[in-house]
């Protein structure tokens, strides 16, 4: 796929009816020359819409007028490609809980989470959240995470969390102003709700900070499962994450964790792991699948505010 593809599948499936802006930014982009060939400069990697668009948002450039956004690109563009070369989408979706949580409730308790891509673990704190499916509420902590909910009956309680730990090659810190204003600059711009979740969700995290180590997803799982404590459920997850890893990698990952004991979720796009069949998703749109220890389970959107269970 070209990279002009890349921002216009972007724009179609990702964007369309969830960010104006940045599906008018990318199908600009897809159709910018200048930029295209900039872009290419970098390793394929790192050409991403969503890399690109919060590094600009992070030094402060314009992205609701795309012409705006051009001239500002090519103009510092040395700053750019240097945050685009050594940063990656982090992106930590307190609301992709929502959709971990019917699978993490039906699991054996207490639990002993493990995520991989943790970025600042967020995601592991789905037993201090509060959840909301339709008219059912799980819950009374803050955030309030929505997602609508179809094909299953919603979850009836929170999951007991006595260990939690993240695994990342570049773990990132709530307490710190630099790392926050990064997660900050990777939601898109018109999704103030999720600047909301994001600093609830950091106090949280504050408040009782995870056990993050910096780390590779295959050399380095083991060690840290290993300080999971054998009285409880061992539960490896990753949202959104193996997307970014090359395809030996991600076998190796999927060889290495499939050696573990307890459980393991993915939620990925379809074409990040196999599966033998998958239903017909429920619109153009992107979804992810959930799976549970290779079992696909249901479509998910990228930020949790939908889950549709096949499984």
């Amino acid at each position: 796929m070209t990279i002009a593809e890349t921002y216009a599948r972007f724009a179609a499936r990702e964007v369309r009816g969830v960010s104006p802006t940045y599906e008018r930014l990318a199908l600009a982009v897809a159709g910018d020359h200048e930029l295209l060939a900039l872009l290419g400069t970098l390793p394929p990697a790192k050409r991403q819409p969503n890399l690109l668009f919060g590094v600009v948002r992070l030094l402060g450039g314009p992205v609701e007028d795309p012409a705006a956004f051009h001239d500002f690109a090519v103009a510092n563009w040395p700053a750019i490609e240097a945050e685009m070369r050594v940063r990656a989408t982090q992106t930590n979706e307190a609301g992709r809980c929502a959709v971990l949580l019917p699978v993490l409730a039906a699991l054996p308790q207490p639990l002993a989470l493990l995520e991989v891509g943790a970025s600042a673990g967020l995601c592991l704190y789905p037993d201090r959240y509060a959840y909301r499916y339709g008219d059912h509420r799980v819950g009374a902590g803050q955030p309030v995470l929505d997602c609508a909910l179809t094909g299953t009956a919603p979850p009836t309680r929170l999951p007991e969390v006595v260990w939690r730990a993240g695994l990342d090659l570049n773990p990132l810190d709530v307490t710190d102003s630099a790392d926050v204003a990064w997660l900050d600059a990777l939601i898109w711009p018109e999704h103030e709700h999720r600047r909301a979740r994001l600093r609830e969700a950091a106090a949280v995290a504050a408040a009782d900070p995870p056990l993050l180590v910096r780390g590779d997803l295959v050399d380095d799982l083991p060690a840290l499962a290993a300080q999971a404590p054998s009285a409880a459920t061992l539960v490896v997850f990753h949202t959104s994450v193996l997307y970014q890893v090359p395809a030996p990698g991600r076998d190796a990952f999927a060889d290495v964790v499939r050696g573990r004991p307890g459980h393991w979720i993915a939620n990925e796009a379809p074409d990040v792991l196999t599966y033998e069949a998958l239903p017909t998703p429920p619109s153009d749109a992107h979804y992810n699948v959930l799976a549970l220890d290779g079992t696909p389970l249901a479509w998910t959107r990228g930020h949790g505010q939908a889950i549709t269970w096949f499984g």
